[in-house]
């Protein structure tokens, strides 16, 4: 038996989607014990604020890296976890907007308006959640059974837009401190997620349409 078969075959084992659950959740616990222990250094809302905000991406990019692993390494039920990771990312980004809206605004509305209409990066990442909320809301077996598969497909094409939305929403927060290091290490990955796509596909136009 080749190793594909034999991981393709430990992935169906119906203990793997509740430990990956737990995974999902130990950057989140983590977070929550640093900030009850005072752990988060001098400033821990803008910690708390930062970490949930690239967990969020992280994970994502995570969701992006399921095709390529499927094809690349010959593992189509890796595909059963791809939705899980979706959604993990989707809870780290309301974990971020929860945690700027709370702990940085204090749930002042006027404020976190002013803010989206006057801060480029804060405007971005509003934008990058309102997409991600379709995805999220659809990421259940009754939404695709009630959309159809072909307009299910559809809309989740977004999660690439949602992607290049919230890298720039990185970018543009980390721009105004003149430290962009660290968005070039996510911006290479992503390059590299979506530039496989787009050759496998034969062009960004293929690679949006759904077939």
């Amino acid at each position: 038996m080749s190793l594909s078969s034999t991981l393709n075959q430990g992935l169906l084992k119906p203990w793997v989607k509740p430990v990956l659950w737990v995974v999902c959740a130990v950057p989140a616990l983590v977070l929550l014990f640093a900030a009850s222990m005072d752990a988060l250094g001098a400033n821990p809302a803008e910690a708390l604020i930062k970490e949930s905000g690239e967990w969020a991406l992280r994970w994502l990019w995570l969701t992006l890296l399921i095709t390529p692993l499927r094809d690349i390494a010959g593992l189509p039920t890796i595909l059963r976890y791809r939705r899980t990771l979706g959604v993990t990312a989707f809870v780290y980004a309301v974990l971020h907007l929860l945690a700027y809206a709370w702990l940085d605004k204090g749930w002042v509305m006027d404020d976190i308006v002013r803010d989206v209409i006057k801060r480029n990066f804060i405007f971005v990442g509003m934008l990058t959640f309102v997409l991600m909320l379709p995805l999220a809301l659809t990421s259940f077996n009754a939404a695709i059974r009630a959309l159809g598969g072909r307009r299910w497909q559809m809309l989740h094409k977004l999660v690439y837009f949602v992607a290049l939305s919230g890298l720039f929403h990185f970018y543009l927060k980390k721009a105004a401190k003149s430290d962009v290091s660290e968005v070039m290490v996510y911006a290479v990955i992503l390059a590299a997620l979506l530039g496989w796509r787009v050759m496998r596909k034969g062009g960004i136009v293929a690679m949006l349409r759904v077939r």
